[in-house]
């Protein structure tokens, strides 16, 4: 059976704020994020019996516990009612991984997509996101795409306008973050900058770019370890490299800088290749569904 082939478009915090911890263990999230055009690309073809994944070729085996696409293929066919067939899922990998990025989300988002699309075309869009939630609190909104306020876990969607057109040049240093590690360095630390969603919410109903730009921040910037000094680097060099603004993505360590224009974007790309390999050029995508 011939592959059938979708692109899984990853995504930027353009603003990130955490508001407390919850009963429930997870945190209150208000949050601005946005599709952008960097993108892995999910296959699926149906085999005899059993679940396998490939990423860029070779077969990922995990340890003990079965992988996030697998999670979402059971609780689709779950959802749908029907017998989950065999199936083989093939990842091509661009994303960077452990980025702050959504790339493991977005790639189940793509999946529960091809299956929604060619076993369950009625499912619903709020059906599918719930299935989504129950893999990974990004998978909604990478399901959804475009431009949104994110809030409670990541799970609370409300479409905003689209972002201004304009150039991301993003750059991951060569390390990763724990999520976990950052999280509880929140839990009871009195935080003295949030990002200004309002006004940027109110720029973005504006269509104002600049001003956009201007409200971007993440709350976890303020948590960072020492260690993790390269993010300030990368957004300075960003910012003296003509950026409107830059920021860190998620819980990082991925920074990203917003150009006007794109010839600016490729200019300042080519700089900081020079230092880091995994810096990007990608733009903004609208909704996916």
């Amino acid at each position: 059976m011939q592959a059938i082939r979708r692109e899984a478009p990853a995504k930027l915090n353009l603003a990130l704020d955490i508001l407390g911890r919850r009963k429930d263990g997870y945190h209150e999230m208000r949050m601005v994020m946005q599709t952008v055009s960097l993108c892995d690309t999910v296959a699926v073809r149906e085999r005899a019996a059993g679940f396998t994944l490939r990423t860029n070729g070779d077969f990922l085996v995990p340890k003990g516990k079965k992988t996030l696409e697998q999670q979402a293929a059971e609780a689709f066919f779950q959802e749908a009612g029907l017998p989950m067939p065999g199936l083989e899922v093939l990842l091509e990998k661009r994303t960077p991984a452990y980025a702050g990025m959504g790339g493991g989300s977005a790639d189940v988002a793509a999946l529960l997509r091809i299956l929604r699309d060619t076993r369950c075309p009625g499912m619903s869009d709020d059906q599918l996101e719930r299935i989504g939630l129950a893999v990974g609190s990004d998978v909604p909104f990478c399901l959804r795409g475009g431009t949104a306020l994110a809030e409670g876990r990541g799970e609370i969607l409300t479409d905003l306008p689209p972002l201004p057109p304009c150039t991301f040049v993003i750059c991951k240093p060569d390390f990763g973050i724990s999520t976990p590690l950052l999280f509880a360095q929140m839990d009871g630390r009195r935080l003295t900058k949030h990002p200004d969603v309002e006004g940027m919410l109110d720029a973005l109903r504006a269509g104002e770019l600049a001003v956009v730009a201007g409200c971007l921040g993440n709350v976890f910037e303020e948590v960072l370890p020492p260690e993790y000094k390269d993010v300030f680097a990368i957004r300075a060099r960003l910012m003296e490299l003509g950026a409107l603004n830059a920021a860190m993505s998620g819980s990082g360590p991925t920074v990203f800088g917003i150009f006007r224009r794109r010839e600016e974007a490729e200019t300042a790309a080519a700089a900081l290749r020079g230092e880091y390999s995994q810096t990007y050029l990608a733009e903004p995508v609208g909704k996916l569904h």
